[in-house]
C-alpha cells in the first residue's frame, strides 16, 4: 500500500468549502503581444473579471476591465491592437455565447464604458470558437451560427464590429480548417459510413482533392488538423497502422504522411477538442503559427519539443517547477514567456520568463505557499497513478488520492466518474477530489474504456457498451481497490457528472447492490431523449460518437437497446440513498434527464436530495453555486459512507 505522509490519526482540519471553492484569484494569464502587459482572471464584486496590468506590476496596480455581475468571464482574447480586448459571455449557462469588446484605454483612464457585443444574434446561436491571430490587422475570425443548423466562418473588424464572411458552409456535417490567412485550406467531410474524408482546396479556385480517408469511431470528437503556415500541408492526429495517436504532417501535394511527433505506448492528448480551458493538445508559436511543442498522456503529461528555440525555453522553464507544463505563451518576440504548471497537490505555480536574460519572477503560487482557498502543502493529497486490467483483459489506467494522516486501510471509497465519455481524467489538481480526500475518502479514478488517450483499441472497445463494458470497467477498479485493502466493500459511493452523471445513475440500477450512496450531476438518465434534445447544430456530426457508439433512435432495434442501456428505463431498481444536482438552463443534458428521475423515486419513497439551480447550464460556474453542491455532496456522503464533515467529524 502506499502511504500519504502523516501518521494515522493526525488529520488535517477540515477544508473551508466556502475558500476552498471560490474563484482563485489569478487564472488563465496570458502576455499581450508586445510583451508590455499581463492579464488574468481574477474574482471582484463575486464573479470572475478580466484583470490587466503592467508586466512589472503586481494586482494592487491592476485594473478589472471587465464588469459582468451575473456571470464570471472564462474565456478573453488579445488583439493585436492594445485598445482592444475580447471576451466570450454567456447567460445563465445557456452557453449562447456572444464576443465582446473592451476598451482597455478607457479601463486604464477609469472611464466606465460598456462592453460592445460584437456578435448579435438571435436567442439559440452562438459563437463557438475565436481565432485572434490572423494576418490581416484590427480583426479576428469567429466560427458561429447565425444560421442555427449551419457553422460557418466569419471575419471581424475589432473597431467597428463589421463582420465578412468567409466559409458558410453547405453541408452542416462537414468541417473545414482556416489558416491564419482566413481561407478554408482543408475540408473533412463523412461519406456514408460515417469516415472522415481529408481533402484540400486548391487556393486559387477553390477545387477540392480527396487526400486521405480515416475510420470515423476512431476520432469521436473529430479530427485534430492543423494547418502549416506555409500552406504546404497540415499537422494531424493520425494513429496510421498502430495503436498509439501521434503527430504527422500530411502533405497537401501528395498526401505523403510524415511523422512529427510520436511518444512509444503514448497518445497525443486531445483534452482540449472538448474545451479550450483544457490543457492543449499542441503549442503554437505567436510569432510564426509553427506547432512548436505537442502533449502526450501519461501518468504525468509529456512535452514533446518540436522547434529548436522552444527546447531551449522549455529546459528552462522545467526548472522553475516539478509539475508538468499547462499553458505556455509568449511576445511576438518569442522572448518574454508567461508559463502554468500542473500540479497535483494544490494549483500549479505561475512563471514570467525572459529568455533573452535568463531571469525569471514568480507571478502567483508555488514557493510563495498556497492561495488563501488552497490548503498547507503538507495536508495536500496526492495523486497516484494506479493501473490494473479489466476482466478482458484490457489494460485501465487511472488514479487513486487517499486521504492524508489516515492509514490507507478500508476506507470509504468515491468512484468519481468524468464526462464525455470522450475525455480522460489525468494527473492534476482537483478541488472536488482534494475536497473529499480531506473529508476521510480514497478518492478513485479511472479511464474506463471510450476514455481518450490510451490508444485506438482502449478507445472503440466502448462500441455498443454503455451500461456494459464500461461499467464493467468501473465495477473492476473497484473491485481491484478493495482487493488492495484500500476499500471497505460496504462503504463505496459513486459521484459524476454528465456522462459520469449517467455512470452513477448505471451503477445504481445495474449493480444496485454495490454501491451506499450516489451523486448524478447533469447527468443523462434516457440515452434517446438525450440525443434527441441536443441543439440541432449538434446533430449532424453525431455520427461517429453517440449514434455509432450508443445507437440511432431513429432504428426500432437499436431505440429498443438504447432504452434497455437507459437508467429511466430501470429506475425502479434504485434503493441507494441519491444526490442530484441540476442546471435550469441546461443545453447538453435538459432539466427533464433529471426531473424523470427524481419524480418516480420520490413516490417510492427512495432518498433523494435535488438541487436545481436556475442560474447554471451543464456544470455550475458561479461559486456559491459550487458551495451549494459541494455542501449537499459532504452531508450525503457522510450519512451514507461515513465521512468527515463540516456538522460532525465521522470516522
Amino acid at each position: 500500500m502506499t502511504s500519504t505522509g502523516g501518521p494515522a490519526g493526525q488529520r488535517p482540519a477540515l477544508l473551508d468549502v466556502e475558500a476552498l471553492f471560490a474563484d482563485p484569484d489569478f487564472a488563465h494569464p496570458s502576455i499581450s503581444p508586445d510583451g508590455s502587459r499581463i492579464a488574468y482572471l481574477a474574482p471582484h464584486g463575486g464573479r470572475r473579471k478580466v484583470w490587466v496590468r503592467g508586466i512589472d506590476q503586481g494586482h494592487d496596480d491592476a485594473v478589472a476591465v471587465t464588469r459582468d455581475t451575473r456571470r464570471g468571464i472564462s474565456s478573453y482574447y488579445w488583439t493585436d491592437d492594445s485598445r482592444w480586448l475580447l471576451y466570450l459571455q454567456d447567460t445563465d449557462g445557456n452557453e449562447d455565447w456572444h464576443l465582446h469588446r473592451v476598451d482597455l484605454d478607457a479601463a486604464f483612464a477609469g472611464r466606465e464604458e460598456p462592453a460592445a457585443d460584437l456578435t448579435p444574434m438571435e436567442p439559440g446561436s452562438r459563437v463557438f470558437a475565436i481565432d485572434a491571430e490572423t494576418t490581416v490587422p484590427g480583426t479576428v475570425i469567429a466560427w458561429m451560427n447565425p444560421r442555427p443548423l449551419y457553422v460557418d466562418v466569419f471575419r471581424i473588424d475589432v473597431a467597428t464590429g463589421g463582420r465578412t464572411p468567409l466559409v458558410e458552409r453547405t453541408d452542416p456535417a462537414e468541417t473545414f480548417v482556416i489558416d491564419r490567412t482566413g481561407r478554408a485550406s482543408w475540408f473533412v467531410s463523412q461519406d456514408t459510413d460515417g469516415a472522415h474524408e481529408i481533402s484540400a482546396a486548391d487556393p486559387e479556385t477553390g477545387r477540392r482533392r480527396l487526400l486521405l480517408r480515416l475510420d470515423g469511431p476512431e476520432h469521436p470528437m473529430g479530427l485534430f488538423l492543423l494547418p502549416t503556415p506555409d500552406g504546404s500541408g497540415a499537422l494531424l492526429g493520425d494513429y496510421g497502422d498502430g495503436d498509439d495517436l501521434h503527430l504527422v504532417r500530411l502533405d497537401r501535394a501528395t498526401g505523403e504522411r510524415t511523422p512529427v511527433a510520436a511518444l512509444p505506448g503514448h497518445s497525443l492528448d486531445t483534452l482540449s477538442a472538448a474545451s479550450e480551458h483544457l490543457p492543449p493538445s499542441v503549442f503554437v508559436s505567436r510569432r510564426t503559427g509553427e506547432v512548436i511543442a505537442a502533449r502526450f498522456v501519461g501518468d504525468r503529461p509529456t512535452i514533446v519539443p518540436l522547434d529548436p528555440h522552444f527546447a531551449e525555453v522549455q529546459a528552462e522553464l522545467e526548472k522553475l517547477s516539478d509539475g508538468v507544463l499547462d499553458t505556455v505563451g509568449s511576445d511576438l518576440s518569442e522572448q518574454r514567456w508567461v508559463v502554468t504548471f500542473i500540479e497535483d497537490r494544490g494549483p500549479g505555480a505561475t512563471w514570467l520568463y525572459d529568455h533573452a536574460t535568463g531571469q525569471s519572477r514568480l507571478l502567483h503560487g508555488g514557493s510563495t505557499g498556497p492561495a488563501p482557498q488552497d490548503p498547507a502543502p503538507a495536508e495536500r493529497a496526492p495523486m497516484i497513478p494506479v493501473g490494473f486490467p479489466a476482466r478482458d483483459g484490457l489494460p485501465l489506467h487511472g488514479f487513486l488520492t487517499l486521504p492524508v494522516g489516515v492509514a490507507p486501510e478500508a476506507l470509504p471509497l468515491v468512484l468519481l466518474v468524468h464526462g464525455g465519455p470522450w475525455m480522460h481524467d489525468t494527473w492534476g489538481h482537483n478541488r472536488t477530489v482534494q475536497f473529499l480526500a480531506n473529508r476521510g475518502y480514497a478518492v478513485l479514478q479511472v479511464n474506463f474504456r471510450g476514455s481518450t488517450g490510451y490508444g485506438r483499441r482502449h478507445l472503440v472497445s466502448a462500441i455498443g457498451e454503455f451500461a456494459g463494458a464500461m461499467h464493467d470497467d468501473l465495477i473492476d477498479a473497484v473491485d481491484w481497490a478493495v482487493a488492495q485493502g484500500y476499500a471497505d466493500p460496504a462503504r463505496i459511493g459513486i459521484v459524476g457528472g454528465s456522462y459520469g452523471g449517467y455512470a452513477a445513475l448505471v451503477g445504481v440500477t445495474v449493480t444496485p447492490d454495490r454501491f451506499a450512496a450516489a451523486v448524478d450531476y447533469v447527468g443523462i438518465s434516457d440515452l434517446a431523449n438525450f440525443m434527441a434534445t441536443l441543439p440541432p447544430f449538434v446533430r449532424a456530426n453525431m455520427t461517429n460518437n453517440w449514434v455509432r457508439y450508443v445507437g440511432d433512435p431513429d432504428d426500432p432495434e437499436q431505440l429498443a437497446d438504447m432504452s434497455a442501456r437507459s437508467p429511466i428505463t430501470m429506475v425502479d431498481r434504485i434503493t441507494t440513498p441519491l444526490l442530484v444536482a441540476q442546471g435550469a438552463n441546461d443545453v447538453r443534458v435538459v432539466q427533464a434527464e433529471s426531473d424523470n428521475i427524481v419524480a418516480p423515486l420520490r413516490e417510492r419513497g427512495v432518498p433523494v436530495e435535488y438541487l436545481v439551480a436556475s442560474d447554471e447550464g451543464h456544470g455550475f460556474e458561479n461559486p456559491e453555486n459550487q458551495v451549494l453542491l459541494h455542501r449537499a455532496i459532504e452531508r450525503h456522503l457522510a450519512t451514507h459512507l461515513g465521512g468527515r464533515s463540516a456538522a460532525g467529524d465521522g470516522a
